[in-house]
């Protein structure tokens, strides 16, 4: 192998914002365990593109053995394994597309489920316009954040109502995760982070009738207090058996 040029990640400074891979045409970047990760060497030009993108100054170029750049292979890899607007992402084998922030289309094409479309929306293509959309994969520098009306989802709400696409998820990039079962302070900080580095223009909060469920909503408007952004809060509750009881 010959000495070339190829990028170098700092694992200390990485925060795994994500900028990085968006800026790397080649798809050579990926978030593994919420750090920036080179996939292969050979999907990597070493031109930097991806460098002026790091907040945390955690890429460099250094020059190191290393087998040539494939264009052609960095082309296919791109083609099958990374995110493209409007596209379905194909996964490689014990691979996930969750390091790939993506901004979906509805129905990749097809119409958006009507307001009534009752027992026939299972017909109808699902309202998800982000991803990926659980609270540890999300970053405050996806670009679906930025100035969108945001829904903070508990994870068991989509279960318990029938028409949370319709309803709720319907225009809105979304966030999911438990209060209860996910760490509050990382959850804290990280809503702190998109209140303001994204300002939303709304956010909606969609939590069960359970007591452990309103940790959700507190960390919500603890974050927003944290960001010092003034952001309307909607509040919504549903019950189990699938009846939203309150909504403010």
């Amino acid at each position: 192998m010959a000495v070339r040029k190829i990028i170098e990640i700092d694992e200390e400074k990485c925060d795994g914002c994500g900028q990085c891979v968006l800026a790397c045409a080649e798809g050579a970047l990926k978030l593994v365990g919420g750090k920036a990760k080179v996939v292969s060497d050979v999907f990597c030009d070493g031109l930097g593109a991806c460098i002026g993108e790091c907040p945390q100054g955690a890429l460099k170029i250094i020059e190191r053995e290393a087998p040539g750049f494939d264009e052609e292979a960095a082309k296919e890899h791109v083609g099958k394994g990374r995110a493209r607007e409007g596209q379905p992402v194909a996964t490689e084998p014990c691979g996930c597309p969750s390091s790939n922030p993506m901004i979906l289309r509805v129905g990749q094409g097809m119409p958006r489920a009507p307001a009534n479309a009752g027992e026939h929306a299972h017909h109808m293509p699902p309202e998800l316009t982000n991803w990926p959309v659980q609270w540890r994969l999300v970053q405050p520098a996806m670009p679906f954040f930025k100035g969108a009306d945001l829904l903070l989802s508990a994870d068991c709400v989509p279960f318990a109502y029938r028409d949370f696409h319709g309803r709720f998820l319907k225009g809105r990039p979304v966030i999911t995760g438990c209060p209860k079962l996910d760490e509050q302070q990382a959850y804290l900080d990280k809503l702190t982070a998109i209140f303001k580095e994204a300002t939303p223009r709304s956010v909606t909060v969609v939590i069960m009738e359970v007591p452990c469920c309103q940790g959700l909503l507190r960390l919500t408007m603890e974050a927003l207090r944290r960001s010092g952004k003034d952001i309307p809060v909607n509040k919504h509750v549903v019950s189990i058996e699938g009846k939203v009881l309150v909504e403010e």
